[in-house]
C-alpha cells in the first residue's frame, strides 16, 4: 500500500516501516487479544505474539508445493499407464528431483530414507517462499488493504522467526540422530574428546577433567553455531533484497508526468499501488500485443514512450529498470540461499549419523 492511503505512512521512512512491518496477533496492554496497530504495539505484545502473515504465506506456499509435487505423481502415473511422452511440467519436476538425489548421495554418508525427501522439501519450500520477494513490494499489500488488513508482510523467510524456527527444527533433527547413532555415552565423547583427544595425546589422567571441559565449551559453541548460521543466514539475505526492492520502489515517489512532479500533485508523496499495477499492466499489454504482431515496432515504440510519459516519466521507466535488473539478480540468491539451507542441513545430519 501507498503512503497516501494511510496517514500513518506519510514519509519514506514511514512507507519502509510499513513494509517491513508483519501482520501480528497477540495480547493487548488490557489483556484483549487481537491485531497490532503499529510497531510498538507489536513489540509491546511480547514473545508469545503471532506473525499472522508469515503462518499464511509459509503454510500455503507448502500446500502449493504438496499440490504441484501430486500433480506431477499423477502425470507420471498417466504417463506411464498410457505409453505417452511425460509433460513437460513432469520432465521439470523429475529434474529437480534428481537435482536433490544426487546431492544427497554426494553429501550424505549415511543411511536415511529419511533425508532425500527432507532435503527436497527444505529446497522446493524455501525457494517458494524466497520467490514471493520479486513480486512488486505494493502488490499483495494493497490487495489486502483493500481487503481491511493493516499489515502485510509476505516473503516468510524476511522473518527471522521462520526462518530460525527450520533452523531449531534442524537442530533438534541432529542432536536426535546423534543419540540415536551414537548413543548417549558416544554423543558425549564426541563432545568432550575433540578436538583434543587426551588419550591420544598422552595426556596424564589428572588433566583430562580440564582438557575435556575444554573440548565441551568449544564443541557446544560449534553445535549452537549451526542452527544459527542456518536461520541468520536466509533471514539476512532475503531481508536485504526485500529492503532494496522497497528503496527502489521509492523511485516512484519522485515520478513527473508531463508537468513537474505530476503524480506527486495527483497521489502525494507515494504513488498509489492501485495505479502502479495499472500502469505495470498497461506497458505490458503494450509489448504483448507487439510480440504478437499486432503491433508494430514503430507503433509499440511510441505507445510505450508515450506510458512512460503519462504514467511518471523517467522515474517510472528507470524504476522498472531497476527492478528488472535487481530481481533478475535477486532471483539468483533466491535459488542459491535454498540450496545453501539444504545442503548445510544435509551436511549437519551426515555428521550426526558419523562415528568418530
Amino acid at each position: 500500500m501507498s503512503a497516501s492511503e494511510q496517514a500513518t505512512n506519510e514519509t519514506s521512512a514511514g512507507y519502509i516501516q510499513h513494509h517491513l512491518q508483519n501482520l501480528t496477533f497477540g495480547q493487548h496492554a488490557d489483556g484483549s487479544w487481537g491485531i497490532a496497530h503499529g510497531a510498538e504495539e507489536a513489540a509491546a505484545m511480547g514473545f508469545w505474539a503471532l506473525h499472522v502473515d508469515t503462518l499464511f504465506w509459509s503454510v500455503l506456499l507448502g500446500v502449493v508445493f504438496i499440490w504441484l509435487f501430486r500433480k506431477a505423481v499423477r502425470q507420471s502415473a498417466e504417463a506411464a499407464a498410457g505409453d505417452a511422452p511425460p509433460p513437460p511440467f513432469l520432465n521439470a519436476i523429475e529434474a529437480i528431483i534428481e537435482f536433490i538425489d544426487n546431492n544427497v548421495r554426494d553429501v550424505f554418508s549415511g543411511s536415511n530414507p529419511l533425508i532425500a525427501p527432507l532435503a527436497l522439501t527444505l529446497f522446493v519450500w524455501i525457494f517458494f517462499m524466497n520467490f514471493m520477494d520479486l513480486i512488486p513490494v505494493d502488490w499483495l499489500p494493497w490487495l489486502a488493504h483493500t481487503a481491511g488488513i493493516e499489515y502485510q508482510k509476505v516473503v516468510p523467510t524476511t522473518d527471522v522467526n521462520a526462518t530460525m524456527g527450520m533452523a531449531i527444527t534442524v537442530f533438534f533433527m541432529i542432536i536426535y540422530y546423534s543419540l540415536k547413532i551414537k548413543g548417549v555415552g558416544g554423543f558425549l565423547a564426541e563432545l568432550t574428546m575433540n578436538p583434543i583427544n587426551p588419550k591420544t595425546m598422552g595426556i596424564p589422567k589428572l588433566f583430562w577433567p580440564l582438557v575435556m571441559a575444554f573440548n565441551f565449551l568449544l564443541e557446544v559453541v560449534g553445535l549452537l553455531a549451526k542452527p544459527v548460521s542456518l536461520g541468520l543466514r536466509l533471514f539476512g539475505n532475503l531481508y536485504a533484497g526485500e529492503l532494496i526492492f522497497i528503496l527502489i520502489a521509492l523511485v516512484f515517489a519522485a515520478g513527473s508526468g508531463l508537468v513537474a512532479d505530476g503524480l506527486q500533485v495527483l497521489f502525494g508523496e507515494h504513488v498509489p499501488a492501485w495505479f502502479l499495477f495499472l500502469a505495470f499492466m498497461t506497458v505490458a499489454a503494450t509489448l504483448l500485443l507487439n510480440l504478437r504482431g499486432v503491433l508494430s515496432t514503430r507503433n509499440t515504440l511510441l505507445l510505450v514512450l508515450a506510458e512512460m510519459l503519462l504514467i511518471g516519466g523517467l522515474a517510472f521507466a528507470g524504476g522498472q529498470l531497476m527492478h528488472f535488473v535487481w530481481a533478475a539478480f535477486h532471483l539468483i540468491i533466491v535459488t542459491l540461499q535454498a540450496f545453501i539451507f539444504m545442503m548445510l542441513t544435509v551436511v549437519y545430519l551426515s555428521m550426526a549419523h558419523e562415528h568418530h
